[in-house]
């Protein structure tokens, strides 16, 4: 029978095709930018990817701190959709404004801001899930989200492309270029939203009281200390710290690497352009395999593919191997993400989403903050960016090894809860 998604639904998707159109720009455009304004100021190629590797770590640990208290917070009636909606406008604001910067230094500083915002945002989009659909169709909706926004982010992509590859061409300078194609993800990104904030209703819900943040708090300190007590709950988490934090590592870092190692601008470009290409029937066909088989089994096989990703990046030194990282990154990326996000949807108290999606955001998008330092510190100690790249593999080890035993853990939890 053919999977048919509600209205509501397909609205909360709908976000995640304008979402994804940031990732890309962030996973391509704005570090090649970047990296014209770190050679422009006299900064080294091994710096360079230093900076940008520590920028996106700082982005991981404002949004580590503020996602379970802002989580928490949300979890109040009526609070979910304002506070997405604020953190929403902070990230759009900051994607425009940074076309016009030209310091290098307050490019990074306005990343910040826009990332942050970014970040936040999928904190409340996530723990929206439990409210839009219902647990026996998480996976579906979940992994229907991520192939539509993989696909749906190339529109923006291509048409930002051909302003800042053609721009000159026009008569459009560099910078002029840079603005045009921030500003199209911006409207884009915002327009994406306007349906499901419009229709959108928080389910699930901890009465209004007097004292809203006292409270969030308090709930928030509670969960804290009963967390670590639901075992299933817990491992998964530090399971989906080390290998998402990888994951998420490629992504921030990919394009910079290809940068850093000289390899073509435009051919880095249209690479990752492939990925979302791949992404969109691989996570169609993944999901499909997860209802046949297992979405546990599935969920492991990506996390292998990611293992075998990380020793592969390390001999990469040819546009031609780019390429095939993009086609295998973009193999496995969707559904990885898309299988984390249900499971997780599956396993916790609906009433509580905001604030364990607040804790799963600290091990999950935009918290790269492990990945991102290793490389930078590797690559700045050792003088080779292979090593610092290829040292992400321990990451997906750990994970694997940590997932597995979780999955043990949720299987025994459950046969307990039906006695």
């Amino acid at each position: 029978m053919k999977f048919k998604m509600t209205p509501l639904e397909k609205k909360w998707v709908l976000y995640d095709v304008g979402n994804s159109a940031f990732t890309m720009l962030v996973a391509t455009i704005f570090p090649i930018y970047f990296n014209h304004l770190a050679e422009s100021a006299g900064i080294s190629d091994v710096n360079y990817l230093a900076y940008w590797g520590y920028t996106s770590s700082v982005c991981t640990l404002l949004v580590a701190l503020m996602g379970p208290t802002l989580g928490a917070v949300a979890d109040t009636k009526n609070f979910k959709k304002r506070i997405f909606q604020t953190v929403l406008f902070v990230g759009v604001a900051g994607c425009v404004l940074l076309g016009f910067l030209s310091s290098w230094l307050w490019f990074l500083v306005v990343f910040v801001l826009a990332k942050t915002g970014y970040s936040a945002s999928l904190v409340f989009y996530d723990a929206m899930l439990t409210d839009v659909t219902e647990p026996e169709r998480m996976d579906t909706v979940s992994s229907q989200g991520f192939a539509w926004g993989y696909i749906g982010s190339c529109i923006p992509f291509v048409a930002s492309l051909a302003v800042v590859l053609g721009g000159g061409k026009l008569g459009m300078s560099l910078q002029a270029s840079m603005i045009t194609a921030f500003l199209i993800t911006a409207v884009w990104w915002l327009l994406s939203a306007v349906p499901l904030l419009i229709s959108y209703q928080q389910k699930y819900y901890v009465e209004t009281t007097e004292h809203v943040i006292r409270n969030s708090f308090a709930r928030l300190g509670k969960t804290l200390k009963d967390i670590r007590g639901q075992k299933h709950i817990f491992v998964f988490l530090l399971a989906f710290f080390f290998f998402i934090d990888g994951v998420y590592t490629i992504i921030d870092m990919a394009t910079a690497y290809g940068q850093a190692l000289g390899l073509d601008s435009t051919g880095l470009l249209l690479a990752l352009l492939l990925t979302q290409i791949v992404a969109f029937p691989s996570v169609l066909i993944l999901n499909r395999a997860a209802k046949k088989f297992n979405p546990t089994s599935i969920l492991t096989l990506c996390i292998g593919a990611y293992l075998f990703i990380s020793f592969f990046a390390y001999g990469l030194d040819t546009q031609a191997e780019f390429w095939i990282l993009a086609v295998l990154v973009g193999m496995f990326q969707g559904t990885i993400q898309a299988l984390s996000r249900s499971y997780f949807g599956k396993i916790i108290p609906a009433e509580k989403a905001g604030e364990y999606f607040g804790l799963y955001d600290i091990c999950g998008k935009g918290a790269a903050i492990l990945g991102t330092t290793l490389v930078s510190v590797m690559t700045q100690l050792t003088g080779r960016m292979n090593l610092g790249v290829s040292a992400i593999s321990v990451l997906f080890i750990i994970g694997l090894f940590l997932f597995r035993k979780a999955v043990k853990l949720n299987e025994s939890h459950s046969a307990q809860t039906v006695k």
